[in-house]
């Protein structure tokens, strides 16, 4: 059975994916989690507290989903490759990195703290992965993989940019590949 606490985290996990911070107003959350405004100041003292509660589920669960990729097994550039593929619903854009766009999360240290986590998180994985493959000769050794890292997330982050101003998938689709074959050297 799901709690009003859960009910309430995840209406406020889908309502800032969908509509932001401005837009997760008290009575949609609640609405939405059919619980009453009671039950949600109970959990939570502010709208910004349970967008921060909502905010830190959503960095973890895409952590474990890209955890599973990146520290599975094999060849560490095909787990990129692999990070890099993941079935997304790409005009949704991401649920962490579209809220980098709204100015009250990033203005608020707390808010922003989730997706700062989440980013650097993934970064530092890449960049351990990325130092596994020059050691193995699969990449060149006079790359940073600091640096490299980045540009993965940039590429990633950027292509839902680009594909929600086309309301098209394909710029993402170009723009993933396009990074696929700088690492790997294959089209494929």
């Amino acid at each position: 059975m799901t709690t009003s606490l859960e009910q309430l985290i995840e209406s406020a996990q889908a309502l800032l994916w969908e509509r932001g911070y401005v837009g997760m107003s008290p009575r949609a959350i609640q609405d939405r989690a059919g619980v009453g405004q009671g039950s949600m100041y109970h959990h939570f003292r502010s709208k910004a507290a349970l967008a921060q509660a909502a905010e830190e589920r959503s960095a973890a669960e895409l952590i474990d989903e890209v955890g599973h990729l990146l520290d599975g097994p094999g060849d560490p550039l095909e787990r990129i490759l692999a990070y890099l593929r993941l079935e997304r619903d790409i005009l949704k854009g991401c649920r962490i990195g579209r809220l980098t766009y709204d100015p009250e999360i990033v203005a608020d240290d707390a808010l922003r703290k989730p997706l700062e986590d989440a980013f650097t998180w993934i970064t530092a994985r890449l960049a351990a992965l990325l130092a596994q493959a020059q050691a193995s000769g699969s990449l060149p050794s006079n790359m940073d993989a600091d640096v490299l890292a980045t540009t993965v997330v940039a590429v990633r982050q950027g292509g839902y940019v680009l594909a929600r101003a086309a309301n098209s998938p394909e710029p993402y689709a170009k723009a993933v590949q396009g990074l696929i074959i700088l690492l790997s050297g294959n089209p494929k």
